[in-house]
């Protein structure tokens, strides 16, 4: 029989699920317990957590209001119970695999995961940076960061912010160029493209009114946004970069941003894991540093 703490779980787990049979396969058990474990918790406070369908579940307000009371006190619970020194705990000792983008990771994910480690040295840190979605199931990815849309009940996400991009050229490329004063000007100035590992063609520059524009025959094209900042910074040709790298090059007047009035709308940023049941004290740990380091207020990182 299932300890009272034990039910609780499950009904949180159930609250931010589609369905019960959603909630299962993230417990790892079956429809039927979880079932059987929200019943018993409804004759225990003699209130329905859920209205049940044949296709879905839908939490009642009883059970939307005790929902979010329960997690802070199984929270205080597990902080109660954890041993007087951390690295007496084997939940802070083991692998937490982390995929990111690239550039983003760089700057933003890096020295949190490294302020992690050197805090918790029974933690190692297996970091992935690349472009390209990685499956996190097939993976075993702990924990990932994704920029754009976002929709997944499979995962615990977490919003963090947004990023913006804009078309960036050098003082210098300017002075030559001129500014452009409209998108087709593009396609007469020299431009930089940056390669989609998934397809292995160059990604369209998005602009606002979701106006998509490829600006070839490009004068420098790379697989790597940072390699493509620096071709920008040396005049090479104008690009489309994420505000986060090109911000700070634009307050030291080495960059110029050009076409703002047709810039498209910011990208969401997201930190997420797969729900697989427990969560590992390790992985929630890192976890909530990626989180706050991405919400951390600077200025100068483009990330708002």
């Amino acid at each position: 029989m299932l300890h009272l703490q034990d039910r609780l779980r499950i009904f949180c787990v159930a609250a931010e699920a589609e369905s019960f049979r959603d909630a299962a396969a993230r417990l790892g058990m079956s429809p039927q317990g979880v079932t059987r474990a929200v019943q018993e918790l409804e004759a225990h406070y003699g209130e329905l957590l859920f209205h049940r369908t044949t296709r879905r579940v839908h939490i009642t307000d009883f059970g939307a209001e005790l929902a979010p009371r329960v997690r802070a006190c199984l929270d205080q619970l597990e902080a109660v119970l954890a041993p007087a020194s951390p690295q007496a705990t084997a939940g802070l000792v083991g692998r937490v695999r982390v995929t990111a983008p690239r550039s983003l990771g760089r700057l933003r994910v890096l020295p949190a995961l490294n302020e992690v480690a050197s805090l918790h040295p029974g933690i190692v840190i297996d970091i992935r940076l690349s472009d390209e979605l990685a499956d996190v199931v097939d993976g075993q990815i702990d924990v990932g960061v994704r920029m754009g849309l976002f929709k997944d009940n499979r995962f615990v996400v977490r919003k963090v912010g947004s990023v913006g991009f804009g078309v960036y050229g050098s003082r210098s490329l300017i002075k030559h160029h001129g500014i452009p004063q409209r998108i087709t000007d593009l396609a007469a100035l020299p431009t930089t493209g940056l390669i989609d590992h998934s397809t292995g063609r160059p990604w369209h520059w998005f602009f606002g009114k979701d106006r998509r524009v490829l600006p070839e025959p490009f004068a420098f094209v790379t697989d790597d946004p940072e390699a493509e900042c620096d071709a920008v910074l040396s005049g090479v040709a104008f690009g489309q970069l994420p505000d986060y790298l090109a911000q700070r090059h634009v307050q030291a007047r080495r960059l110029v941003r050009v076409l703002e009035e047709d810039s498209p709308a910011p990208w969401d940023v997201y930190v997420y894991r797969p729900q697989r049941g427990p969560v590992p004290t390790r992985v929630r740990l890192v976890f909530d540093a990626i989180v706050e380091a991405l919400k951390k207020d600077d200025s100068a990182s483009g990330l708002s």
